[in-house]
């Protein structure tokens, strides 16, 4: 089952969801914000696609935060601000089984699951 992971709210999210109920395709959706994000999840997206690249430096969230909790971060302090305030997460993740794609890209969509 593919899942689709984000926040129910997130234009980008929304522009997923609907991108795969128009292309018909069967997935369940996970608002890591309401449903919560388990840690055991976030840290084999890490491992995959990189801390760097899940943590969402361009959202309203992290840019709010004090400077001295933005600045020098490493693995583990991203990873502990991700699990307090999963907004931080960049999204979708969409969780096909074998990989995850990161973000929302109807040619990487198009690639992975077919033509929409």
């Amino acid at each position: 089952m593919i899942t689709l992971h984000g926040i129910r709210n997130c234009d980008t999210v929304k522009k997923a969801r609907a991108w795969l109920d128009q292309a018909g395709v069967d997935y369940r959706f996970h608002d890591f914000k309401t449903d919560g994000l388990p840690p055991a999840l976030l840290h084999g997206w890490v491992r995959e696609l990189g801390w760097e690249a899940l943590l969402n430096r361009a959202g309203t969230t992290f840019r709010k935060l004090p400077e001295a909790e933005r600045g020098d971060l490493d693995e583990a302090r991203a990873v502990a601000l991700m699990l307090a305030q999963p907004s931080m997460v960049k999204r979708p993740v969409l969780d096909l089984g074998d990989r995850r794609l990161l973000g929302f890209k109807p040619e990487l969509y198009t690639a992975a699951l077919g033509p929409n």
